[in-house]
This record gives structure tokens, C-alpha cells and sequence, in this order.
């Protein structure tokens, strides 16, 4: 398969949003490792348009949504200066224009201060231990990302899904608390309970034990990846990297409020209006 190609067919189906058969219809054998190498060729046209990259999304982290969506491991996918909504006091204003059936997921973000130090398999040991992780991170927040997807009914393979800068729409981060701050952290994160409403109905109700255990953990599968892919951008000290969704993923529209309640310790919850 022709990397190039596909990167040519997402750049302009960016530019002109809409649904079309999946990638994989037309791109016989779409592995995730080939959909990874078409979304650099996206990656690098945005980077030349001005883009600028601020960090990682981890997606399908969540074990029990895989059967749903017919995948079998996580991905990753860029954020940008032009994707990242920062919340103000918590609450912010989304657009949706361009995205294409936007779906919401509520999730835990942290800011690395250093990169984790693994980048052979020898250390991954080390790296699996949260307590550890928590060296390299500065911050911790609570974020919600709005995903899309640009094939019909959201049915797709893991190959269109990484192609597609991991379904990557926007992600609105909230207030950012220092890690010193919290005692216990690594132990209360997998115990971490997010509630998701439209208005006042609840949605569906999460844990952060639904992330690969612990979003801790979600940061080392990113790590032990992105070491694996020598021509992917490396992690630097500053991104902000968002863990995956604690609940399932739920369609949003323009007119709707949505707000998230967190439980377990000092990150709060989120209010966003969709326009």
C-alpha cells in the first residue's frame, strides 16, 4: 500500500469534511502500523500549514468499548495548537463546525514535565509502575475530547482509525492541578469516578480503572509505542497527553450542553456548550 497516497486522500478529506467508505475498502490489507504511516504524511502537511503540535491522544485505552468499535488495542494521534481548547474556571464553548460525527468522551490529561526515560524494552518494566510515571508528569487535569469519524455509522478497522489521526476532533482541557499537590495519586487514579450528562440526564458513568487499569499506564502504552515508531514525532517535555475515555463515546451536537462530575481527588468536573 502507498502510504502517500492515503496521506493525500485524509489531507483533502480534512479540508472537505464529510463520510466516505472506510479506507480500508479501498486499501487493501489497511494495517494500524500503515495507518500510522499515512497520518505522518497528514501530520506533516499540517505542520506546513502552520500547525503546531502540543501533545498525544491515546484512543481505544478503554478495553470495554474494543468488541463495539472492532479493535483490539489502543492507538495514538496528534493534538494541535488549533485542536486544544483550554476551559476557563471549567467551562467553554465548542465548536463542532468540521467535525464529522462528533462523539464526546470524558478523560484524564497530564503534562509531562520530562519524558518518561524507557526506550528499550529492558526499562518497560520500570515504566509500568505508576508511582513511576508520576516522575515525569507535572500536572494532571480532567479533559474531554470530541472524537469524529468520517465513515458511515462509525464502522471502521484499527487501520482507519490510525490513518485518521486516531479520530482526533478537539480536546478541551480543564483546571491543571500539580501533581505535588495530590497525595496518593497513582493509587486514587484507577478508582477515579466521572459521571457524563446531556442537560441533566445522566449519559453513562466511568472509571479510571476502565483505562488500561490506570491512566498512568495509558502514558506507557504511548511511551513503549512511540519507541517502536522511529519515524513518528517523539515525545518532548510540555505535551499534554490525554489518557482515553473513561466512558463510551456518545454523539454531540450543535445547541447541546454537556457537563462531566469527577469523584476520587482534586481535578473537577467540566461544562460545555456545543455550537
Amino acid at each position: 500500500m502507498d502510504a502517500t497516497n492515503l496521506a493525500n486522500e485524509l489531507i483533502d478529506l480534512h479540508q472537505h469534511p464529510r463520510q466516505l467508505a472506510p479506507f480500508s475498502t479501498r486499501y487493501a490489507g489497511l494495517s494500524a502500523e500503515m495507518g500510522y504511516a499515512a497520518a505522518r504524511g497528514l501530520h506533516a502537511h499540517r505542520l506546513a500549514q502552520g500547525w503546531k503540535l502540543v501533545g498525544r491522544k491515546n484512543g481505544f485505552t478503554n478495553r470495554g468499548i474494543w468488541e463495539r468499535y472492532g479493535v483490539d488495542r489502543p492507538m495514538w494521534g496528534a493534538v494541535y495548537d488549533r485542536t486544544l481548547i483550554w476551559a476557563a474556571a471549567n467551562r467553554a464553548v465548542v465548536p463542532l463546525a468540521g467535525l464529522v460525527q462528533p462523539r464526546i468522551e470524558p478523560e484524564i490529561c497530564f503534562k509531562l514535565k520530562s519524558v518518561p526515560p524507557s526506550t528499550t524494552p529492558q526499562d518497560w518494566s520500570r515504566l509500568r509502575n505508576p508511582a513511576a510515571l508520576l516522575e515525569s508528569i507535572e500536572w494532571v487535569a480532567h479533559a474531554v475530547e470530541i472524537v469524529q469519524c468520517h465513515h458511515p455509522e462509525w464502522k471502521m478497522t484499527l487501520g482507519d482509525c490510525t490513518a485518521n489521526n486516531a479520530l482526533h476532533g478537539r480536546l478541551i482541557v480543564g483546571t491543571p492541578v500539580e501533581v505535588q499537590r495530590i497525595s496518593g495519586l497513582s493509587a486514587a487514579l484507577p478508582f477515579l469516578k466521572v459521571t457524563l450528562r446531556k442537560g441533566q440526564e445522566v449519559i453513562d458513568q466511568g472509571i479510571g480503572a476502565n483505562v488500561l487499569n490506570s491512566p498512568l499506564l495509558s502514558l506507557a502504552f504511548l511511551v513503549e509505542i512511540l519507541a517502536a515508531q522511529k519515524d513518528s514525532p517523539p515525545l518532548a517535555a510540555g505535551e499534554i497527553i490525554s489518557t482515553g475515555t473513561l466512558t463510551d463515546a456518545h454523539p454531540v451536537q450543535a445547541g447541546e450542553t454537556w457537563s462531566t462530575d469527577l469523584h476520587g481527588f482534586a481535578v473537577r468536573g467540566l461544562t460545555l456548550q456545543f455550537t
